[in-house]
């Protein structure tokens, strides 16, 4: 089943292709690209069976993750987004599953989980207020994760700080239009989203530590594998397979551009030596992100299932692998695009977007290798890492 939505992408390969600059010239993807999405199933593979989803092995995930990338950048990187949304609903109250997903199990969910906004304590609930940055495919959604920190009596932030994931439905938060200007992922409408005294009753509300201790799980019985991955290795998952995956939509292009190209001295770019060597590095370095990636997560998966602990140490070093992998994909297209000449910073080019894109998905905030490298040192070398170095690991 979940070979079949792979098979199920790469059948719809020449619209997702087509379909790219509309996507960025409307700064979302077409309904139509949804609605073909929708058919094709990848935003179900993390889903629970229950609500006809493929519970997928996350290997998977990541691989339609990259085909979907390296076909259209936007496109993939909603998939990747959105598609692990499905993974962490799956452990919430089950009273929030069935809202979500008994009428449509097609639902989609948006996010973001910076905690910006606040959630004061009421009878039943919280009330909750905030705004949002960069919330992918968020006009195609329904629901939404927002992050937020526990407020007080007064509506400040209340000490010691609490982190939090409220669920809401699309009636309780705004889609901020024409907030989403940038220069890369034009497409994914990543736009802000307001939230103004929306009570969001207990059970739509997960305590964020418990969703990245694992703790989350065990409250409501999930004894499945996949649902008891570390969050640290699944959230990150699906925005790093998407830049991974527009790298190998990057060299295609590039490969395709430079098929019969002659460059600015008159030497046909399949006798120059020095591009050939810089397409054969890049090349070597785009598969190695990607069997990299895709043997951490595997690694990850066997610990789980044979019911061994998956150590800090073992999470660290897989988000250095996950955070590397990305780097070196989007720095091997970096030597490419150099190599591409001018014509290759034309507009009606593929590859400069390409380019925009894999570099927009590494400013995400997990492909932040600081504290990820600094973390997995220390803990490598047997040291407890400051808290401060702990954060989405």
């Amino acid at each position: 089943m979940t070979h079949e939505v792979l098979d199920n992408i790469m059948a719809i390969a020449d619209q997702l292709r087509d379909q790219a600059p509309e996507a960025e010239r409307i700064g979302r993807l077409p309904d139509d690209t949804a609605k073909k999405l929708r058919e094709a199933g990848p935003i179900k593979l993390l889903q629970p069976g229950k609500y006809g989803g493929h519970e997928a092995h996350p290997r998977e995930f990541a691989e339609t993750v990259m085909a979907a990338a390296s076909l259209d950048p936007a496109t993939g990187w909603v998939c990747g987004i959105v598609g692990v949304h499905p993974w962490q609903l799956a452990f919430a109250d089950p009273k929030v599953q069935e809202e979500v997903w008994a009428a449509d199990n097609d639902t989609w969910m948006a996010s973001p989980y910076a905690p910006t906004g606040i959630a004061t304590p009421v009878d039943g609930g919280y009330l909750f207020s905030g705004r949002w940055q960069f919330s992918s495919g968020t006009d195609h959604c329904d629901w939404i994760f927002l992050g937020a920190m526990l407020g007080d009596k007064d509506g400040a932030m209340a000490l010691p700080p609490k982190m939090l994931h409220m669920i809401l439905p699309r009636s309780d938060y705004e889609i901020v239009e024409d907030s989403w200007n940038v220069v890369g992922l034009k497409g994914t409408g990543s736009k802000d989203i307001i939230v103004r005294n929306a009570f969001v009753p207990a059970y739509r509300v997960m305590d964020a530590d418990e969703v990245m201790n694992g703790t989350a799980v065990q409250k409501f019985g999930r004894t499945e594998t996949l649902y008891n991955m570390p969050w640290s290795t699944m959230f990150p998952l699906g925005i790093s397979s998407a830049v991974v995956g527009i790298a190998e939509g990057a060299l295609a292009a590039h490969l395709d551009y430079q098929r019969d190209r002659v460059g600015a001295q008159g030497t046909a770019i399949k006798d120059d030596p020095y591009v050939l060597f810089a397409v054969g590095e890049a090349a070597a370095d785009i598969n190695a992100a990607r069997q990299e990636l895709l043997a951490n997560v595997d690694r990850i998966w066997d610990l789980v299932e044979s019911g061994k602990e998956v150590t800090f140490e073992d999470r660290a070093a897989g988000r250095r692998t996950q955070v590397r992998a990305a780097w070196r994909a989007v720095t091997a297209v970096d030597q490419i695009f150099a190599r591409s000449g001018g014509n290759a910073l034309r507009m009606d080019k593929p590859l400069q977007r390409y380019w925009r894109d894999a570099h927009a998905g590494l400013a995400h905030a997990i492909h932040v290798p600081s504290t990820v490298y600094h973390a997995s040192a220390l803990s490598s070398l047997g040291l407890d890492p400051a808290d401060n170095l702990k954060s989405m690991i």
